[in-house]
């Protein structure tokens, strides 16, 4: 969605859409399956901007925005015991404020400062809520979910699933790299 800021000047502009995202965008091997995304949200005109805190001389520069939306779905993925799938409902809430200029060039490393972390630099007169939405989604996923917290995974030896019953394979492998320490234990 495409939001115009000179429009949000004379009022607040919402926005609610159904949006269907594919796998393949977010780049996440993680992710088997996205259901339909219920993306909601308002931007309202602030007084005080990011850039006008920042300012020495007490100069307004141009006026800042306020996002606060909202996003809820179903995602789908893998156990990262068993790799079974998982479903698992998400619901998010981002608030951000959209500062109207070109972000500066910077030489090097730069550290960011905790205001910066809610801020997002807006290069022209729109502002497309997309990128956005994909961000939030490459969040939402968790970092090792599992299927139930007493997953027992997978055999590393045969690769059954631990958690549908026992396999018949020996839990006393070692590694061959650590063979000649094992035998330096020995004596």
């Amino acid at each position: 969605m495409l939001i115009h800021l000179d429009q949000v000047l004379r009022q607040p502009v919402s926005w609610q859409e159904t949006v269907r995202v594919s796998v393949d965008d977010l780049g996440l091997d993680d992710v088997l399956e996205i259901g339909p995304v219920t993306w909601s949200g308002k931007v309202t005109r602030t007084e005080v901007s990011h850039a006008d805190a920042a300012r020495a001389d007490g100069s307004r520069g141009e006026p800042g925005y306020y996002l606060r939306a909202h996003l809820e779905y179903e995602q789908t993925v893998a156990c990262h015991r068993c790799l079974a799938p998982v479903k698992l409902p998400v619901a998010a809430d981002v608030d951000l404020l959209l500062v109207r200029d070109a972000p500066q060039a910077l030489d090097g490393e730069h550290e960011l400062e905790e205001d910066d972390l809610g801020v997002v630099h807006v290069d022209g007169e729109t502002f497309d809520t997309a990128p956005l939405l994909r961000e939030q989604l490459q969040l939402g996923v968790p970092m090792k979910p599992l299927c139930r917290q007493d997953c027992r995974g997978l055999c590393p030896i045969c690769g059954s699933d631990r958690n549908r019953g026992e396999c018949d394979c020996k839990d006393d492998w070692t590694d061959p790299r650590w063979a000649v320490l094992a035998d330096l234990k020995k004596d």
